[in-house]
């Protein structure tokens, strides 16, 4: 009798497994669908005539399709000089954001101080701060720095409103660093700095790519700050620019401004598609040399 159950038993456990992994496959692509209906929807906008974005009726996709929203925003605004902006202000502020939340993050996890714990905790709570309490100190200190209404100037804040975060990120990676590697190399010679540079980065790559996608895409999307602090149109970021196609009573032009937003996430999409090669390329790596 319990030889005859056993086969029966075994399909019922693998039809178990095969329906759920069917739930978890349509799970996510449940989910995949959420996310991108926005990014469609903008797509589909972006390229359909007047007449189709004032029907009151609205199509799926456009039925004649046309380029004169992208025409039309690009004649209004400066939208690659807005772009330009972005990326260097954005790129740089990742940059700068990294290169200090590196060494940051291996004292704070090496060196378990009381000192280091609270200023961990202190950098958090601060992100916890709304932006209105802080922005009129801010304005007054870039003011006396001579920096309103400069790219330095917004860049700088950008660094410090996304090193919190960076910092708490690349204290996970460090932490999964083997100290056994480090004394090994203190063994061999070698000083703080030089295990730094030469064991713990190359092993911590995974993390500061992600950590420098996320400081670049935060400082892209980032409009509060550009919005208050930059003046001059030649200077202001694509976050500012967009809203130029609101009209003063709040009505959109809804054509150019959904064409410019599109052009908008190309910066941010292609700067994931290029650094997600090296995130595995480094994932691997770091797991071989662990």
């Amino acid at each position: 009798m319990t030889g005859r159950r056993i086969p029966g038993t075994a399909r019922g456990a693998r039809r178990r497994r095969g329906w759920g992994r069917a739930a978890q496959y349509a799970a996510l692509l449940c989910y995949l669908a959420f996310l991108a209906f926005p990014l469609l929807w903008l797509l589909s906008t972006a390229f359909k005539s007047p007449r189709e974005l004032g029907s009151v009726d609205p199509s799926w996709l456009p039925h004649h399709p046309t380029l004169d929203n992208f025409r039309k925003a690009f004649a209004e605004q400066p939208l690659l000089h807005a772009a330009l902006n972005s990326v260097a202000v954005a790129g740089a502020a990742a940059l700068v954001s990294v290169a200090i939340a590196v060494p940051a993050a291996y004292a704070t996890v090496r060196f378990r101080t009381a000192v280091g714990r609270a200023g961990t905790v202190w950098v958090l709570v601060s992100q916890a701060f709304p932006l209105v309490l802080i922005i009129i100190p801010l304005f007054m200190l870039l003011k006396g720095m001579h920096l309103i209404d400069s790219r330095p100037g917004l860049g700088l804040v950008y660094v410090v409103w996304t090193l919190p975060f960076a910092l708490w990120m690349l204290q996970g990676y460090v932490r999964a660093v083997p100290v056994s590697l480090e004394e090994a190399a203190a063994i061999d010679g070698c000083g703080r700095y030089r295990t730094l540079r030469s064991v713990v980065v190359p092993l911590l790559l995974p993390g500061l790519v992600a950590t420098l996608m996320f400081s670049f895409v935060t400082a892209w999307n980032e409009f509060f700050f550009a919005l208050v602090l930059l003046k001059s149109p030649e200077k202001q970021t694509m976050s500012v620019i967009l809203t130029h196609f609101l009209g003063a009573e709040g009505a959109a032009d809804l054509g150019p401004l959904a064409a410019a937003s599109v052009l908008a996430t190309l910066p941010s999409l292609l700067f994931f598609a290029l650094l997600q090669r090296h995130l595995v390329q480094g994932m691997l790596s770091g797991a071989v040399k662990g």
